[in-house]
């Protein structure tokens, strides 16, 4: 892309660059990182990318070798909305999302691809295990013992808002190009977010958008911008997003393919934070402000400072869920918010 017409994004730091040789040293790599890094060419030798590199039409057809016959779930955008999936006027979603077969997905996309104008086509966050045979064994990293989710995202030209994640993120492209741009967890409050209920993916988004930002109505995004760094793809080449980067991307291509892995640091028993915090606006939020400092106090004792005084009072085998999690006491915890919540 042209420097003048890459906008806000020119003048972005990049996202630093490191070479691994070997699983191993990913690995390691990985569990040192608290910030994003690319690694350029590591899926280099996937043969969908080698199918990429031909054509897209070629990646396309790799991909239908080895996809189950079944419904896909896609989004289609508007006309003209230069690949932004997002929210129209009256805040509802700018995108229709359709099940279809995947031959008749890349059907319409053959008819479209390089139409000026045309709608986005995007199928998000595919799980390559249930949709498709053996396109996973033939394109994988070796992420050692994590335990990952891994997922395809196909699209012509897309723009996704700005969000972030709960797992850590390696993605891959494997055809076409993408542009992501990072920033920092504690950005959230320069952002701009949006609603956390009626959202495109499950997650908040940005309400910016970074072809054309609105002075006005996102005055932090500036504060924003200083913090971000910009890492632009080729097929081939990955990124490490860790978990709760906000990060904004874009299908740059006409035909783009990622794959990517999400893992957890953290047991697969624990709960979800996203929905202690949607509990928390249900049950506290709109409480009068000396009980909100109340239970702001309660949960620091309990939760975010958690220090030896919570429990050392309490008898080793009293303790109950006070004491570290198991998956025993997770299950209590369930259980027990599972009854008070139906009431």
């Amino acid at each position: 892309m042209a420097e003048a017409d890459r906008g806000i994004f020119a003048d972005l730091a990049t996202v630093p660059e490191v070479r691994v040789a070997d699983a191993a040293e990913l690995d390691a790599r990985l569990r040192a990182a608290d910030t994003p890094f690319v690694v350029r060419g590591l899926v280099k030798d996937w043969p969908l990318v080698e199918a990429g590199r031909r054509s897209s039409r070629d990646a396309r057809a790799y991909l239908l070798r080895h996809h189950r016959d079944m419904a896909f779930t896609v989004a289609v955008g508007e006309q003209g909305a230069d690949g932004r999936l997002f929210y129209d006027a009256a805040m509802a979603m700018n995108f229709r999302t359709l099940r279809a077969k995947l031959p008749d997905i890349f059907q319409r996309i053959d008819s479209i691809e390089g139409r000026a104008g045309a709608p986005p086509v995007y199928l998000a966050s595919i799980d390559m295990h249930q949709f498709f045979d053996g396109l996973y064994e033939a394109n994988h990293v070796d992420l050692g013992e994590r335990t990952c989710l891994a997922s395809i995202w196909i699209g012509t030209k897309t723009r996704i808002a700005a969000h972030n994640d709960l797992p850590n993120n390696l993605a891959c492209v494997a055809a076409g190009r993408r542009r992501f741009t990072l920033f920092p967890r504690e950005q959230f409050r320069n952002l701009h977010l949006g609603p956390i209920d009626n959202t495109p993916a499950g997650r908040a988004i940005s309400m910016v958008d970074f072809h054309a930002p609105d002075a006005q109505l996102h005055p932090r995004f500036p504060d924003a911008l200083a913090h971000a760094q910009v890492a632009e793809l080729e097929a081939g080449d990955a990124l490490y997003i860790p978990a709760m980067w906000w990060h904004h991307v874009e299908g740059l291509a006409d035909f783009n393919v990622l794959v990517n892995y999400w893992w957890r640091e953290t047991p697969r028993w624990m709960g979800s934070p996203q929905d202690a915090l949607n509990h928390a606006l249900l049950a506290i939020r709109d409480l009068p402000a000396d009980q909100k400092q109340h239970w702001r106090d309660l949960f620091d004792y309990y939760v975010f400072n958690n220090e030896d005084d919570v429990t050392a009072h309490i008898p080793a085998e009293g303790r109950s869920v006070l004491a570290p999690l198991t998956p025993e006491s997770a299950d209590r915890i369930r259980a027990f918010l599972l009854r008070n919540l139906s009431r």
